[in-house]
């Protein structure tokens, strides 16, 4: 479903990726791991198309995106949710939610109910500004307003970052659902190796801006976890 081949980005005249090649099949959870500042979060925005790939490719769906703009790779299907939410402050959650249509491929001009029943709390917030809500308020008003669209591909960036336990623990059972739904494939970037552990089907670690290892959950053991991963 989408393949980054030998994929090369940066900032400036900086490098942050070399050589970065990894897939994620239809319906699969592939969780994306490595210490801070590997590049996670520039991989991401490389996909999305919000930073220009210098070499290398980007395919969704057997059909190469590298090139195109980051709205043309969301109506063909590609969810992201960024990290820091990048909600709308200013505008309600309805709102911000209802901007999430703009990249439907169905041309829809409501919201679909399974984008928004899977954070209840929100229809209860409907008239709130985005800007007053929680920080875990706010990651779940950035998970349904990429949902809106009804994504075959959903990039999530560090979702679980900043907010508590118990939102985290709602995210998880979103993702689980969506897992379990089979219709939409998921790229997560995040810190929590629990978390990862708990949702994940396929791994790529990340170190110094290279994919270093690569695997399943059972090859994900402790040696691996203190070379690549532990402070």
């Amino acid at each position: 479903m989408l393949a980054v081949q030998q994929l090369e980005a940066g900032y400036g005249e900086s490098v942050i990726l070399r050589d970065v090649t990894l897939k994620v099949k239809p319906g699969q959870v592939v969780c994306l791991l490595g210490r801070n500042g590997v590049g996670k979060t520039t991989l991401m925005k490389s996909i999305m198309g919000v930073l220009k790939a210098r070499r290398g490719s980007v395919s969704y769906k057997d059909a190469d995106i590298t090139k195109r703009a980051p709205g043309e790779r969301a109506k063909q299907g590609i969810g992201y949710v960024p990290q820091g939410r990048e909600i709308f402050p200013q505008l309600t959650v309805f709102e911000n939610v209802l901007l999430g249509l703009e990249a439907s491929r169905q041309k829809r001009r409501t919201i679909p109910e399974a984008a928004i029943e899977k954070f209840p709390v929100l229809q209860t917030m409907y008239s709130r500004r985005g800007g007053d809500l929680s920080g875990g308020q706010q990651q779940q008003l950035a998970f349904a307003r990429a949902l809106a669209s009804e994504p075959e591909m959903l990039l999530l960036d560090e979702p679980c970052e900043g907010i508590q336990p118990s939102i985290v623990d709602d995210i998880r059972d979103v993702i689980r659902s969506i897992k379990a739904d089979g219709k939409t494939a998921i790229l997560l970037a995040e810190q929590s190796l629990e978390f990862v552990k708990s949702v994940g089907d396929y791994f790529y670690i990340l170190e110094k801006g290279a994919v270093a290892w690569e695997g399943k959950l059972a090859d994900l053991n402790e040696e691996v976890i203190r070379h690549y991963l532990t402070v």
